[in-house]
């Protein structure tokens, strides 16, 4: 065997080690994202849910209210309708609450969205909690679909006592686009 042959298959042994690797790797991050979990608690809705039941139990607040406000944009020009079916609600700090958006497809065809959260004050993200979202995944819709889409959340009865006020954004996204791309 030549030199050159001999450097070539050297070569092409060092790339199947080097993606096998990344696929072995790839399988490993499952399960350190999940031991990072359950060691800070972060990103564990199942924590979270068992958060939630304990403040309520213990901890919240009857005669405290907060006033959550829901605001949308749309981000792409005239082909969705995203909006909240209540613009505010008042809450009681540590129970677990739902609101509810709706989102309508008038794109023409199927399509991917995505929603985007902001949270104001900014500072407020460390006591506003989400169990489930809409916005956690790409949502896909058929042409013309409507859908009511849930947030569950609680916010922390540690909030700042001087704060009364939260606003979530969403801002809705069309990805059909970026999808289909990334399918190819």
């Amino acid at each position: 065997m030549s030199d050159r042959k001999r450097a070539n298959l050297v070569m092409t042994w060092k790339l199947v080690a080097i993606a096998v690797g990344a696929f072995g790797f790839g399988f490993a991050l499952v399960p350190l994202y999940n031991v990072l979990c359950s060691v800070t608690g972060y990103g564990d809705a199942s924590k979270l849910l068992q958060k939630v039941k304990l403040d309520t139990s213990e901890q919240s607040d009857p005669n405290r209210t907060v006033t959550i406000e829901f605001m949308t944009t749309v981000a792409s020009a005239g082909s969705w309708d995203f909006r909240p079916v209540k613009r505010t609600i008042e809450v009681h700090p540590g129970q677990l609450y739902s609101a509810d958006f709706i989102a309508h497809n008038l794109t023409g065809h199927e399509s991917t969205a995505n929603a985007v959260p902001d949270i104001a004050p900014s500072q407020t993200a460390a006591w506003f909690h989400k169990t489930e979202c809409f916005c956690f995944a790409p949502q896909h819709f058929a042409l013309n679909e409507e859908r009511r889409m849930p947030v569950r959340f609680f916010v922390d009865p540690a909030l700042p006592k001087h704060i009364d006020r939260i606003t979530l954004n969403y801002t809705f996204y069309d990805e059909s686009s970026r999808v289909k791309t990334a399918a190819r």
